[in-house]
């Protein structure tokens, strides 16, 4: 079986040229969402943590209720007590059974006292719980409202560029399948160690683009020769000629109108 072709040096550096083009493509298009998907995830998490927040407080205000309730029947059972005690203080015998009846009054009523200046605390409490409760609720809906906002402006622009993505993530896959790992490790390398994700660039009036390092002209001539892979000695970028940049943006530029 024959053995298949090895690309030649100017193959990959088209295929590497038309892989950053397309990679730079997916850079716009994700620039264009900018930060709102940060922000739309960070809004839902605001209302998730205010929901949870409301939760907690309906939860605590239930309990306290209940505890007003419990405290009610204290005091009901306590009066009902000292009901008891009054009658039976009618009919005893001596002062040791009335000082005692007496002294069995005097705890229900501490008793009662008690429960009443609870009650009252417990109502401070849940007028300042109610308080917090309408604070989270006007927050809430504020959050609510700016989330269906910025949720709209995010999938406007998806529902414009989510399909050319997609495609381009295809592509770029393909276009690094025409490459060997090696290259495009350090192609993925030098993409993520620059700003603008330009890992492969063409020279620009005797520079690499985006730069103002000038190349010797004698590298400039083995650049377009096509006979290596060269890089800028400054910012490390994989050089092209600029008419084989010119080339492949002409072609890429046809393949995304299609996309």
């Amino acid at each position: 079986m024959a053995k298949k072709a090895e690309a030649s040096v100017e193959d990959r550096l088209r295929a590497l040229y038309d892989l950053q083009l397309i990679d730079s493509r997916i850079d716009e298009i994700r620039n264009l969402r900018g930060e709102l998907p940060l922000e739309v995830q960070d809004l839902e998490d605001e209302v998730e943590g205010l929901n949870t927040r409301l939760e907690k407080m309906g939860t605590s205000l239930e309990l306290i209720d209940n505890d007003i309730k419990s405290k009610k029947n204290l005091i009901e059972e306590a009066n009902a007590l000292i009901k008891k005690y009054s009658e039976q203080q009618k009919n005893v015998r001596n002062n040791r059974e009335y000082n005692s009846l007496t002294k069995e009054v005097e705890f229900q009523e501490l008793e009662i006292q008690l429960a009443d200046k609870h009650i009252k605390e417990f109502r401070v409490q849940i007028e300042q719980k109610k308080e917090v409760v309408t604070e989270t609720k006007d927050r809430l809906k504020e959050r609510k409202s700016h989330l269906k906002h910025k949720r709209g402006e995010l999938d406007a622009i998806l529902s414009e560029t989510q399909k050319e993505e997609d495609a381009l993530l295809g592509k770029s896959e393909d276009f690094q399948k025409k490459l060997d790992e090696r290259l495009v490790n350090a192609y993925m390398r030098i993409r993520n160690n620059v700003k603008n994700g330009l890992a492969v660039v063409p020279i620009e009036r005797g520079a690499s683009g985006g730069s103002f390092f000038t190349i010797p002209p004698q590298v400039q001539v083995e650049i377009a020769s096509r006979k290596k892979v060269i890089t800028d000695e400054h910012s490390g970028r994989i050089l092209v000629d600029a008419e084989l940049a010119e080339q492949e943006q002409e072609k890429m530029k046809k393949m995304f109108a299609k996309l």
